[in-house]
């Protein structure tokens, strides 16, 4: 069946959102007599959401050491949802300080609208953020989901099967396009092909490992690997 729609992550994949993501956990942290990360740790935590990010970092705030990401968990929870709260209010007045779109990536975007294909970023980033985000550097995407009540954070395939019904499509005719792990699982659960990103989050053996349709190095060849 021809293809009707891209669906993209959005940390890691079309924004680089690392430098305001570390800034707003280290004031959280702060907030609370905590050290800061240094921002390739961070980079480790991302990708689940936000209050996984939390959850990681007062992890390590507290023990020294790194979680275990699939596994590790942080208990006390009083203090995990008032850093949650402080990281929340810091990073909606400072959500695009630093962050900007990956070279080339708003000419791809606008690239696949003229091809006709409709386009929603699924992400795990809480929904108000990235609807922000979204107004700010993607007019040509259709639209954006985020984690919110009743879209479960990805890897469920919640977001995207929002997306696709919004879009009028269905997994047979959508590729969805991704930086990490979370987001290779969720193409599995979605039944769809995923490409794989190379500039984001995750190093290249980490993609390799899901076996995903495409590689690819840079927005052109992504726009390739899209058409074929």
């Amino acid at each position: 069946m021809k293809l009707k729609a891209v669906i993209f992550d959005l940390d890691g994949t079309l924004l680089n959102t690392l430098d305001d993501l570390t800034a707003a956990v280290n004031h959280a942290l702060g907030a609370f007599g905590y050290g800061a990360l240094d921002i390739s740790r961070v980079r480790r935590y991302v990708g689940n959401g936000v209050p996984k990010l939390i959850e990681r970092a007062l992890y390590y705030a507290t023990t020294g050491q790194d979680p275990d990401l699939d596994n590790g968990t942080f208990d006390d929870r009083r203090l995990m949802n008032a850093c949650l709260a402080v990281f929340t209010e810091y990073y909606d007045k400072h959500n695009a300080d630093l962050t900007k779109p990956y070279d080339g990536v708003t000419e791809m975007l606008d690239a696949v609208k003229r091809m006709g294909l409709k386009s929603a970023i699924v992400t795990n980033k809480y929904d108000g953020a990235a609807q922000e985000l979204k107004a700010k550097f993607f007019g040509a995407v259709d639209i954006v989901i985020g984690t919110r009540d009743g879209i479960r954070p990805k890897p469920s395939p919640d977001g995207v099967n929002a997306a696709l019904a919004a879009l009028g499509a269905d997994s047979s005719q959508a590729v969805y396009v991704g930086d990490g792990e979370t987001d290779m699982m969720t193409a599995i659960n979605c039944g769809m092909p995923a490409i794989a990103v190379t500039w984001g989050f995750r190093d290249r053996s980490v993609l390799e490992a899901f076996s995903p349709k495409y590689i690819v190095s840079d927005p052109d060849e992504l726009l390739k690997k899209i058409v074929e």
